[in-house]
């Protein structure tokens, strides 16, 4: 059965939760970084990384900052394992 998670190296788990209402509970402006985010973020993962930047930002527009370089570094990361070496980013 083909996910739509496409094909990716980064590791990934089930979890048994409600994953439409771990969403919902996500602070409002979180989704909306979701909603364009490049990579398949789960809620939990999300949360702990934006909770994480606004401990070491202070504030929420930093954290999302500092969460957009996350998933900058995680796709630098990733694309050469996907596409190969020669892919640019």
């Amino acid at each position: 059965m083909s996910r739509n998670r496409g094909n990716t190296s980064l590791r990934s788990k089930r979890h048994p939760t409600n994953p439409m209402r771990d969403y919902d509970l996500l602070p409002a402006e979180l989704r909306n970084w979701l909603s364009s985010a490049m990579l398949p973020w789960g809620a939990k993962s999300a949360k702990q990384a934006y909770e994480k930047a606004i401990r070491r930002t202070g504030n929420k527009a930093d954290a999302l900052k500092e969460l957009d370089a996350l998933q900058q570094r995680l796709l630098m990361k990733d694309a050469p394992k996907v596409w190969g070496d020669q892919y640019p980013i």
